[in-house]
Formats: C-alpha cells, structure tokens, sequence
C-alpha cells in the first residue's frame, strides 16, 4: 500500500470506528464518508434519501416551509406542521396576464409517494390554468399526469385537489376534488363542499385508483373587497369558532393563520393561499 497514508484521521459518523484519509467509505459499516451533515445531530451521515444514518432524522426540504408573495399582494404560505416528518401538500401561486392562479393539492397519506402527486398535480394544472386552459381540461391533465406516477393500482399516489383563478374582471372560478377548500374572507364563507362520506374518509382524488372523479366547479362575482382563503385541512380543521385576521397584507394575514394552526396543534400539513379580491384586487 504504497502512498497510502495509514494514519487514522478521524471515526467514522455512524459506528465511530476508525478511518484513513482516502477512504471513501467505512469499512467496519459500510457508511459512506463525506456525507452532508445531519441538521440534527451534525453527524456527517445524511444518506440519498435525506434521513440521518446516526439519529434516524429527516433532513428539511424546501418544502418544509415555503411562501409566495404576488406583486399585487396575493401571497401563500406551506408549511409541514408539527406531527408531519415531511410536507405532502403543494401550492402554486402565480400571476397569468393580469389573473391571479392558485393551485393546492393535499397528499393523501395512505397512498405511497403522496408528496410526488401533490407536487405534480399542481406543476401540471397551474401551467395549465395560466395559459387560459378550462378549470375541467387543467383537472384531467392534472389527473393523468398523477396516475402515471403509479406501478400499479396497488401503488397509486394520490392527492386531493383544488384551483382558484381570479380574472382581470374579478370573476372567480373555483374547481376541486376531495376535501381542500375555499373561503371568502372576510365573513369565511366556505365555497366549496367536501367530498367526504360520514366516516370522514374522502371519496374523489387524483390518482390511478381514484375511479371516474368529477370536477366540482363553481364561479361568483363577489361584490366589494375581500379575500379569496384557499387551503388545505391542515388550516381548516382549527376554524371552528375562529376569528380571521382583520387587518393586514395577505401574506401576514397567512402567517398569522399559520401559527393559529400550529397553536392548536399543527397535527397535519398547513397550505395557506389568500388573494384580494373586489377593490383590493390588482
């Protein structure tokens, strides 16, 4: 072993045996060295798929927590909760030619990779819906481009779903499956209705399983100034006797419902979308 130089330079982060400036991996464990840096424990033993070898923590993602603010004040705000080891919501918010476009979808979390078809289903219909495609055509493509995610219809991501545009005129249109929801602020109307039976289970989502799921759409011209709540039930299921924001831009309105969710008990995923609408929109 010529060259080689023999002289321990440090352990390795998971077994703490020995290992030699060179190694590329620990030969008592297997681990492999140079890893990131647990955000927990500082170990050196974060494998491929973000969880320490050493103290077993998921490293935070960008999905963690993540907000959007619009420039004409629209803003959304997501965030993993308490209970939550990662964030299977998604959002999108984005400014189309003048109208503004929210996407939710809330993974279901008894099907696998719930994160991945949140995350495409809204790519796929906020792209979409901004280029002006109808709320039922951005929902089927929405759709297909989730069930392609599955192997089988055994392993079927799947996530519920709901969209917001908010024309020029201020016309709202809405379309959802399952039981993400949305308010009109500031009285917290609710605009939509859950596809849930009884027992709470929901009953239309998107995913290779999901079976022939319509699309629930809705439009109102809401008079006056107002704010548009899109969310999902990791919001919802804390407003029962609460009281909106009164004042505020949307983006602090959100993170004030926000850290409500997470007083009360953050036991889920919390997505937040609010968008001006009447005289405040634009």
């Amino acid at each position: 072993m010529d060259g080689q130089d023999l002289t321990p330079r440090a352990a390795c982060p998971v077994c703490e045996a020995p290992v030699l400036a060179g190694d590329v991996y620990c030969e008592a464990c297997g681990h492999t060295l140079g890893a990131p840096a647990c955000a927990s424990c500082g170990a050196a033993a974060v494998d491929a798929e973000g969880y320490c070898e050493r103290c077993g923590a998921r490293q935070p993602t960008g999905r963690d927590h993540a907000e959007t603010v619009l420039p004409g004040g629209a803003a959304a705000v997501t965030d993993k909760g308490l209970r939550r080891s990662r964030n299977e919501d998604a959002m999108a918010l984005v400014d189309a030619d003048g109208s503004v476009v929210t996407v939710v979808c809330d993974g279901v979390g008894s099907s696998p990779r719930a994160d991945e078809a949140s995350a495409v289903a809204v790519e796929t219909a906020v792209a979409a819906l901004a280029r002006g495609v109808p709320q039922q055509e951005a929902f089927e493509l929405a759709g297909r481009a989730v069930a392609k995610l599955a192997t089988s219809v055994d392993d079927a991501p799947a996530c519920t779903y709901v969209s917001a545009v908010v024309g020029r005129d201020g016309r709202v249109t809405l379309g959802w499956a399952g039981d993400t929801r949305a308010y009109l602020l500031p009285g917290g109307t609710l605009l939509t209705e859950d596809d849930v039976v009884e027992t709470g289970e929901i009953t239309a989502w998107l995913g290779a399983d999901a079976g022939d799921v319509g699309l629930h759409v809705r439009t109102l011209d809401p008079q006056g100034a107002g704010l548009l709540l899109v969310c999902s039930d990791g919001l919802w299921r804390y407003l029962d006797g609460y009281a909106f924001p009164a004042s505020g831009t949307p983006i602090e309105m959100a993170r004030e419902m926000l850290r409500h969710a997470l007083d009360s008990g953050g036991q889920d995923n919390v997505t937040i979308a609010l968008i001006p609408l009447g005289e405040s929109h634009g």
